[in-house]
């Protein structure tokens, strides 16, 4: 968490808990929970543990977190169209750099390259550092939104972006479905905190 972050999300609870930056309760939560991927994942229980917070003030800082996330997130144009590995990460970093169990998630896309819906869908969610995805639960979704074409991503916790032989392996699985549906999938792309990798660019899929 650098300089910068770490005073605005304490200027952020300041004010949303009616407390001062330099507060016992704000010091506390910062003490015990020092880095930004402990903080964003902090739970109501983790909260309350702390001398000062009650469920109604452990609630009000998670929806201040929430609410911190939402800013962070890039501002994009309605409709947002996909160009490049680089445009889908944009839109996947924010949304993925702090969660600590993997997600598979899906951007679907019309035939202009358009974002059908506004944020990632997430198709599962896994353990500490596997998500089960089922193709099936994914084409359904790009049924559904009568979706052209769609972008695969799934986050590693362990910050690491290599992808694994099971990663490669599902990514072409994906692929081989995706022609047989008439549904191009466009990239498979792997978020570890503010870093990407998309399969495509390495030649994998």
């Amino acid at each position: 968490m650098n300089v910068y972050e770490l005073s605005s999300i304490k200027t952020l609870f300041a004010e949303a808990l009616a407390e001062k930056p330099g507060s016992y309760v704000v010091e506390e939560i910062f003490s015990r929970f020092p880095s930004l991927i402990e903080l964003m994942n902090v739970t109501e229980q983790e909260l309350t543990a702390i001398k000062g917070i009650g469920k109604v003030k452990a609630r009000q800082i998670i929806a201040a977190l929430q609410l911190a996330r939402k800013l962070n997130a890039p501002i994009r144009n309605n409709p947002y169209v996909i160009r490049s590995p680089k445009d889908a990460a944009d839109i996947l970093i924010p949304e993925m750099r702090y969660l600590q169990q993997e997600h598979g998630v899906c951007l679907f896309l019309n035939t202009k390259n358009m974002l059908i819906n506004n944020t990632p869908v997430t198709i599962a969610i896994g353990s500490l550092n596997s998500a089960i995805i089922h193709p099936r639960e994914l084409f359904r979704m790009a049924c559904k939104l009568s979706a052209s074409s769609l972008i695969f991503a799934h986050n590693h916790p362990s910050g690491d972006t290599t992808p694994s032989p099971e990663d490669i392996q599902l990514s072409v699985r994906l692929k081989e479905c995706g022609e047989l549906m008439g549904i191009d999938v466009l990239d498979s792309i792997i978020v570890a905190g503010d870093s990407y990798c998309s399969l495509k660019e390495r030649g994998l899929v």
